[in-house]
């Protein structure tokens, strides 16, 4: 499985490069990262709950940095192990400076074995995908809110902002559809897709309203005959 792609953030590169170096940070943007922390220099365990399609459970791992150029690229090596299966990637990241703002270049090649490897390639393509994009949206909050942070301290604020929380496994499967209606359909069957989509809803809260308003009416009958009745 190839992993490339890159990511624009509103940060100049000095800010962003230490936090692609710290398992706190990185723990935090991950869905379903449980655990990150430092074993060596520029070696990491983790544990990373995952769900993709009916295959879910934990893998416990290493993460190992290496051909590191500060504050530019490094290259990473990932093990990991769990009831799911297994998975082993390598690859490198690298940022380009542009002012105040970075972009950040990724590509690698993993492979999944076990029970993972069921659920079919493009399903975990779509996975990786979506765990991918969501760390680098909650990596590019993360470091707004450190940005910010550093603001409010050199102009003597006692409080700073907090940072975001980290992804949900509900949002990580709402990433995960939104990346599959996007690969699948067409701009113009998306829009078709939420209309229906919409009145489908639409149609299930009107036949609830519908019964509730049947079922009240229909027990107040019954009270009512059993009423006279007495």
């Amino acid at each position: 499985m190839k992993i490339e792609g890159s990511y624009p953030f509103s940060a100049p590169r000095d800010v962003l490069w230490p936090m692609l170096l710290d398992p706190i940070v990185l723990a935090n943007v991950m869905p379903g990262c449980e655990k990150l922390e430092t074993v060596d220099e520029n070696q990491y365990q983790g544990i990373l709950k995952i769900k993709v399609g009916p295959v879910q459970g934990k893998f416990q791992g290493d993460v190992v940095l290496s051909d590191i150029s500060s504050p530019e690229s490094y290259n990473i090596t990932v093990n990991g192990r769990g009831a799911p299966g297994f998975v082993k990637g390598s690859g490198s990241l690298r940022l380009e400076a542009d002012g105040d703002m970075t972009t950040l270049h990724y590509s690698g090649d993993a492979q999944v074995g076990g029970r993972l490897a069921s659920v079919g390639q493009r399903l975990l393509d779509t996975s990786a995908n979506a765990i991918i994009r969501q760390s680098l949206e909650g990596l590019g909050q993360q470091v707004q809110a450190r940005m910010m942070a550093d603001a409010s301290s050199e102009l003597g604020m006692d409080e700073a902002p907090a940072p975001p929380t980290p992804p949900s496994q509900a949002q990580f499967a709402a990433g995960v559809a939104k990346n599959l209606v996007e690969e699948y359909l067409a701009p113009e069957q998306r829009d078709d897709l939420i209309k229906t989509g919409l009145m489908v809803l639409g149609a299930l809260l009107f036949i609830r309203l519908v019964s509730s308003w049947w079922v009240n009416k229909i027990a107040k009958k019954v009270a009512k005959e059993l009423e006279q009745r007495r």
